[in-house]
């Protein structure tokens, strides 16, 4: 009796809400903000790194309101025309704000620990990624971190390549001993004479040469698992979860 005395008073502290009945506002501030919410977030954040957003975004949107304009007045239809050219100067400005906040948000990257590792998030399927690097030099803060795909597995480097060189010979022997058939690719990432830059990571991993299946896939993923995970020094102050950039924002 005791228990359904406790129930019964815990239904009166909360009751139910109608069904025509507004959310509490602990319910509305847990949601995530909406699209337009995230569109004005992601233009402030791109106008603050990169002000020429804004003209070129007006430049391309008046573009394409001009051409169909004179496109209207040559067919005698220039009212028509322009409202066929409203949306696609919409979408042209959206585009060029999509494009401009990625390298914001890469921008904003570089020189942070784990940037490296944040630069292959923007992959989507196909890949399997590790958050936390594989190698990790403690006294120079240089790491390396791993990425699977078709082209096979991909070692992203953050640090001077001379000083990563080391970091990267001894995890190609150490994954050669369970991968020998697999490719092995490095990328050096960063802005030095020999690096690909933050932005261009993703896009160079994509273009490796496909050698593998989407099943071998899982198969090298675990091969590698059984290398065991040894515990690595990773320096204070790295966090690659943090340090990815927003994909949803950056749409």
């Amino acid at each position: 009796m005791a228990k359904n005395t406790d129930n019964a008073s815990s239904e009166a502290a909360s009751p139910k809400r109608g069904l025509f009945s507004r959310k509490p506002k602990a319910e509305k501030a847990n949601k995530e903000p909406g699209r337009l919410k995230q569109l004005g977030q992601v233009f402030q954040m791109t106008r603050k790194n990169d002000p020429m957003v804004v003209w070129l975004m007006l430049l391309a949107a008046l573009g394409i309101l001009v051409v169909g304009l004179i496109v209207g007045l040559l067919i005698n239809n220039w009212i028509t025309a322009v409202l066929i050219s409203l949306p696609l100067a919409l979408l042209a400005a959206t585009m060029i704000l999509s494009r401009r906040a990625e390298k914001a948000a890469f921008k904003q990257l570089e020189g942070r620990p784990g940037a490296a590792g944040a630069a292959m998030s923007v992959l989507r399927r196909g890949w399997i990624l590790k958050d936390e690097p594989v190698a990790v030099n403690p006294r120079t803060k240089d790491l390396v971190f791993l990425g699977i795909g078709r082209a096979g597995v991909v070692l992203v480097t953050e640090g001077p390549n001379a000083r990563v060189r080391t970091l990267v010979d001894a995890e190609r022997k150490r994954m050669g001993r369970v991968l020998p058939n697999v490719p092995i690719h490095v990328i050096n990432a960063g802005n030095d004479e020999g690096q690909t830059p933050l932005a261009e990571v993703g896009k160079k991993m994509k273009k490796l040469p496909k050698s593998i299946t989407k099943l071998e896939i899982g198969a090298v993923d675990k091969r590698l698992s059984t290398l065991g995970s040894a515990k690595l020094p990773i320096p204070k102050g790295i966090d690659p979860n943090r340090a990815r950039p927003n994909r949803k924002q950056m749409r």
